[in-house]
This record gives structure tokens, C-alpha cells and sequence, in this order.
């Protein structure tokens, strides 16, 4: 079973007529920034990552989801796209992947990543 870190790549944590935005040329998205953190960090993991445009939770973002077929899926935000913030997301995603259930113990978790869930999603029925 494959668990997927899903990264919101269209998550802006500033508004997007912010100055340092307005005035780059063609400038990244956070998302996009968090995102290529997520994968450089993900790349010799057995876990594989996948960009997607919105997980409509704007106001939390950067946001990321953590996935498996059966089992818990969790939505995670408020990230700033940093390097610490994407060794935490994978290091996360790997206890999620070595769990039967998804579930993985509070103590196990890593600092980086408490205080950023925000919604726990049931496996769907007969998923497996």
C-alpha cells in the first residue's frame, strides 16, 4: 500500500498583491516552494508525493494531505515552505506508511508537525 503526501501548490500564506509578491517576475507560490521541499525530501522514501491546485483551506495554508487506501487520511497546514517544515511532513508520512491504521501515536510524531493537523479523514468503506 502506497501512502501519498499531497501538496497544495496554489497555497499563498501572504495575500497576493503583497509587495515582495507583486513585484517578483512570475513568482513561485508558497505551495510550489513547500512542494519541491516535500519531493527533494520525499525522493528516497517509499512514499510518492503529488502536487494538486487547492485543498480549499486557504486560511491554513500551506496545506498537505497524507493518504493511504485504507486507512486514516490526515489534512495538515499552516506550514511556511521551509526545509524543516518538509523533513517533518515526510518524516510524518513515513510513521503514517509503517502503520496498519494510519494512526500513528502523538509521542512519535515529530515536533514540526504538532499543531498542524486539521482535519482526520475515515478510510472509505471496503477501501483497502
Amino acid at each position: 500500500m502506497t501512502t501519498w503526501i499531497t501538496i497544495c501548490d496554489t497555497c499563498n500564506r501572504k495575500e497576493p498583491d503583497t509587495p515582495e509578491l507583486t513585484e517578483q517576475k512570475n513568482p513561485l507560490t508558497d505551495g510550489e516552494r513547500l512542494a519541491a521541499l516535500v519531493e527533494a525530501e520525499a525522493a528516497d522514501a517509499p512514499l510518492r508525493t503529488r502536487r494538486v491546485s487547492c485543498l480549499m483551506s486557504c486560511s491554513q495554508g500551506c496545506n498537505v494531505a497524507i493518504q493511504a487506501p485504507g486507512k486514516l487520511s490526515y489534512t495538515l497546514g499552516r506550514f511556511e515552505p521551509s526545509p524543516e517544515a518538509a523533513k517533518a511532513i515526510v518524516a510524518y508520512a513515513r510513521l503514517h506508511a509503517e502503520s496498519a491504521s494510519g494512526q500513528v501515536p502523538f509521542r512519535q510524531w515529530p515536533e514540526a508537525v504538532k499543531g498542524h493537523f486539521i482535519t482526520r479523514q475515515p478510510p472509505l468503506p471496503g477501501a483497502q
